[in-house]
């Protein structure tokens, strides 16, 4: 999953399609049966494909996915690849991890920087803001390894002993999130994209911030529409 990237290229669709071809059974969730168009993943009367924005950022990243997370049409690393042009995407697994994934982490180009809540972080792995973060990663690219499941798996992959040496970025949510599309274990956690873009703004990539904020609000109405059982009190 590193090979040379392109601007086009989407990393967790990548995957979807392996793991499918993989698959000894059908995907068969709750809205299956939905007529959806294979790129946004959305009903095919919901397609932003057309809103997709053009690849910023001078930055990476790369989603290690818990089994079945690519599937979802919920998810929205696939986002984040169709903003940042330079995306890998892998399935977690705690002791054989995929040997492309340990060859990106130990490539000297990319400064890794694992993504997720400090409090799980001995002190001096922890950077604590947008200067330390800068120091981690001067003169390389700087590649943000995203976690990608529910807040239970997550915690699960964080323990895994290829992770355990690399810094740690915690993102500090300033209000509750806007995401209605699944539920959270606390009101506070943020999914994602809008990790990413906390993260983005941290790393001075303002305008690949705004686009992908931009690019996620128009996914969440397109998503809710076909969701008004989830009653938001809130605007879309």
């Amino acid at each position: 999953m590193s090979q040379p990237l392109t601007p086009s290229r989407n990393a967790v669709l990548e995957l979807r399609t392996e793991q499918l071809a993989k698959s000894q059974r059908v995907f068969n969730a709750r809205g299956s049966k939905v007529i959806r168009c294979g790129l946004c993943l959305l009903p095919v009367s919901q397609c932003i494909c057309a809103a997709k924005p053009e690849a910023a950022g001078n930055c990476a990243f790369c989603f290690i996915m818990y089994t079945g997370e690519c599937y979802k049409p919920s998810n929205t690393g696939r986002l984040i690849c169709d903003v940042i042009a330079d995306n890998h995407a892998f399935v977690w697994d705690r002791t054989r991890p995929d040997p492309a994934l340990l060859t990106l982490l130990n490539d000297q180009r990319y400064a890794p920087v694992l993504v997720f809540p400090q409090q799980y972080a001995a002190p001096e792995r922890c950077l604590q803001n947008s200067d330390q973060l800068r120091h981690a990663t001067l003169g390389k690219i700087p590649l943000f390894v995203m976690l990608d499941g529910t807040w239970r798996e997550a915690k699960k992959m964080f323990k895994s002993p290829y992770l355990a040496k690399l810094p740690v970025l915690g993102i500090q949510p300033e209000q509750a999130s806007r995401y209605a599309l699944r539920e959270a274990a606390h009101l506070h956690q943020l999914c994602t994209a809008e990790v990413a873009i906390e993260v983005l703004i941290m790393a001075d990539e303002v305008n690949a911030a705004n686009r992908l904020a931009e690019y996620f609000s128009q996914f969440r109405r397109a998503y809710l529409v076909g969701k008004p059982h989830l009653n938001l009190t809130e605007p879309v």
